[in-house]
């Protein structure tokens, strides 16, 4: 693949009318695909009857998250907006706004500060192993969503009736399944997520007027106490989205956990090594995971003001497709990406542009995700617990992941049997 356009030639377009139906179909592909057919890093199609500019590697991304470009602003279609953030939440500001609310969140989700969250999960892992020795078979996907539920829910201090486990984890796990779809994925995402809301504004709403007490100083009361850079507290409605950002991407790790257990099944070698190694080996294979399975497919933005990079124009207003999934696989930045190799992020200098599968460049100054740091703290604690802590068979089953759906999962969400305690 060529590097990015230059002045002498024009920016490579899809001849077709519209590229929507293409996406949809075509998912973590798309824009990788029609990179390599164009042999540029940038390439314009038209995406719900809009001019779109597709983008990916490392350079597009230092482009894509540079501020003073880019904004969030209804980048996302209204569907995967009101699943995956909702209107009023840090990711739709900018600005001085973006940066006072995303504190917050740094405060919540910053390295040290989510400790708890991953020795609840760690015990939750640990609790559920009992069960599932006595079931016949267990799916990976649904029991981890279980999991991290109940393990983010006592960490936040959103108190969660054993009796409401099942509903509140399904509707958790309705917004980022139903996120990349149409139909009825889409529809059924969006009931639960309304209903998820009203629970938790309910419970803004009782802690606010003294009917309720939130653990001190835990995320729920954090927030719902937060006041904005304008020094307004924000209200119910915006405090329970911002709360279900701390929750539903929380569950969500139930897809890279999953992948984890796949990939020890799929990568005996690899395996081996994080069981005899340490906690710089369940790191290497908890990024490895990350960079090699897909997560998203990509995120979007819209151009702030107009600007000009490697001879590409881009105008104002113009929609911007960022390709995670190409980016973390792309040859320029990794040798045998096709390869899953723990052991390459022995030497890696933490690139913030190479490795994006939740957003590049700086987690205080960018729009990157301030929950990646948890998402690799829980996925390590899922590499131990289903390397070392418990053992179990894999059925015959279709493990095949399907690059069309969004997210992208097992097909079969990966069953074990015959759950054991490690060397019983």
């Amino acid at each position: 693949m060529s590097s990015t356009a230059t002045p002498e030639r024009k920016i490579p377009r899809e001849k077709t009318l519209d590229s929507t139906v293409a996406l949809l179909r075509e998912a973590y592909e798309f824009i990788p695909r029609r990179a390599r057919r164009y042999g540029s890093d940038v390439f314009e199609t038209r995406l719900m009857l809009q001019p779109a500019i597709c983008m990916t590697g490392a350079e597009a991304a230092r482009v894509f998250y540079d501020d003073d470009r880019m904004t969030r602003l209804k980048a996302m279609p209204p569907t995967v907006l009101t699943l995956l953030q909702d209107k009023g939440s840090v990711a739709l500001l900018d600005g001085a706004a973006h940066y006072h609310r995303k504190a917050m969140f740094l405060q919540l989700l910053g390295p040290g500060s989510f400790d708890r969250l991953v020795d609840l999960t760690a015990a939750e892992f640990a609790t559920a192993a009992t069960q599932w020795e006595r079931r016949d078979a267990v799916v990976v996907l649904e029991a981890a969503q279980e999991v991290l539920c109940r393990a983010v829910c006592t960490w936040t201090g959103v108190p969660l009736e054993e009796s409401e486990v099942h509903q509140r984890t399904r509707e958790l796990a309705a917004m980022f399944h139903g996120a990349g779809s149409i139909g009825p994925r889409q529809w059924r995402g969006q009931a639960l997520r309304a209903r998820h809301e009203r629970w938790v504004r309910q419970i803004i709403e009782d802690a606010r007027a003294g009917r309720r007490t939130l653990p001190d100083g835990s995320p729920a009361d954090v927030i719902a106490r937060h006041r904005d850079s304008d020094g307004q507290p924000l209200d119910a409605a915006a405090a329970a989205v911002e709360l279900i950002n701390i929750l539903r991407p929380t569950v969500a790790v139930a897809i890279y956990v999953t992948f984890a257990a796949l990939a020890l099944h799929e990568h005996p070698h690899a395996a081996e090594r994080v069981r005899a190694g340490g906690d710089g080996e369940l790191e290497q294979f908890a990024q490895e995971v990350r960079r090699f399975y897909p997560f998203f497919p990509l995120v979007g933005g819209r151009v702030v003001k107009p600007f000009t990079w490697n001879g590409v124009e881009f105008p104002e207003g113009r929609r911007v497709l960022l390709d995670l999934y190409g980016t973390n696989r792309d040859p320029r930045h990794w040798e045998g990406p096709d390869e899953f190799r723990p052991e390459r992020f022995q030497d890696w200098p933490g690139d913030p542009y190479t490795l994006i599968p939740q957003g590049g460049g700086d987690h205080r100054t960018n729009h990157r995700c301030p929950g990646e740091w948890s998402t690799i703290a829980l996925t390590k604690v899922a590499v131990a617990f289903f390397g070392s802590s418990i053992e179990y068979d894999v059925p015959e089953q279709d493990l095949r992941v399907d690059l069309s759906r969004m997210p992208a999962i097992p097909r079969s969400g990966f069953v074990i049997a015959n759950v054991r305690a490690a060397g019983s």
